[in-house]
């Protein structure tokens, strides 16, 4: 019996097993200490043999799992692409039918399924995904949204657990990913004394990380309106003069943003609003009632508010 089986694609994302492998073993070594269990886990496979990451570096795996296990949680690393044009070919390779009629059987029996990054789509394949709260990597939010609208998206989440999933943001996510499991799994006392021993910092938001263009995706729309509200700062634009600015209806510019990024258009204002006021506090000595005033806030302890709510940091951290 295993605690995780952990499953690597062909060219995943090394980082990533990386992380989940050494984070593991970590715990491992640290649970006797603790009194607690050692965690036990399989790495598997659809790969015969040595399995060859994303930087060439290889890994030996088991076969996939054909006996059902309902108590060990699979863990799928980052996939080891970046664009929605990758994931879709990826997604198409012969490797994939077998590992998603693995994931439903796992489910279908009880199991829980935790991915990161470009994994959170294998989810989507495997029709897993209907219904739940999930989150990815940030600047592919708006194309999982598109094409899993029966989910609910949240780029702002570092981790959600909508069980029997529980999915993470962007590749390097996978550390706050396999802390939570262990949390989940053993207690606080194990995943915090991992976090200590590898100078692991805990994160609850992708936001900060955020930079509103790349959101955009290829997405002509999108593109063009960031650019619209970068340029009209420190005017504040409004959802109405956006949709004029695009040529189309406030509800029409709702449905397209929304379908876009998950988001709506004035989350996608505030998101601009707010990644300039970041480069400007990191990289110049302006007050933050300066900053507030060149990003189209008035009163800059609205902009304080923003902060909290959307980068869980005050404008002295970003400092």
């Amino acid at each position: 019996m295993h605690d995780f089986t952990v499953i690597v694609l062909p060219g995943a994302f090394a980082s990533s097993v990386a992380l989940t492998l050494d984070i593991l073993t970590t715990a491992a070594t640290l649970a006797p200490r603790l009194g607690l269990p050692v965690p036990r886990w399989q790495v598997c496979s659809p790969a015969r043999g040595a399995v060859r990451l994303g930087t060439h570096l290889q890994l030996r795996a088991a076969p996939m799992p054909r006996v059902a296990d309902a108590q060990a949680c699979w863990i799928v690393p980052g996939l080891g692409v970046e664009d929605p044009d990758a994931i879709a070919q990826r997604l198409g390779e012969p490797d994939i039918p077998g590992v998603v009629r693995a994931l439903r059987a796992h489910v279908a029996a009880g199991g829980r399924v935790a991915a990161s990054c470009a994994s959170v789509f294998l989810l989507h394949d495997a029709g897993l995904l209907t219904g739940r709260s999930v989150t990815t990597t940030w600047w592919l939010a708006g194309a999982l949204q598109r094409q899993a609208p029966e989910c609910q998206v949240d780029p702002d989440r570092m981790v959600i657990d909508d069980a029997p999933l529980i999915t993470a943001g962007a590749a390097l996510g996978h550390t706050d990913l396999m802390l939570y499991l262990l949390r989940q799994r053993f207690g606080p006392a194990l995943p915090d004394a991992v976090a200590r021993a590898l100078l692991l910092d805990r994160r609850q938001l992708q936001s900060p990380f955020m930079v509103p263009a790349m959101m955009a995706q290829g997405n002509a729309l999108i593109a063009s309106l960031t650019a619209h509200i970068e340029a009209m700062l420190p005017a504040t634009v409004s959802v109405g003069a956006l949709a004029k600015y695009a040529g189309m209806s406030t509800r029409t510019l709702s449905r397209q943003v929304g379908k876009a990024t998950g988001q709506g258009p004035l989350h996608l204002i505030r998101s601009v609003q707010l990644n300039q006021a970041r480069t400007l506090l990191e990289n110049s000595r302006y007050s933050v009632e300066t900053v507030a005033e060149r990003v189209g806030y008035r009163d800059p302890t609205a902009l304080r508010r923003l902060m909290r709510k959307r980068l869980n940091a005050t404008p002295r951290q970003l400092r």
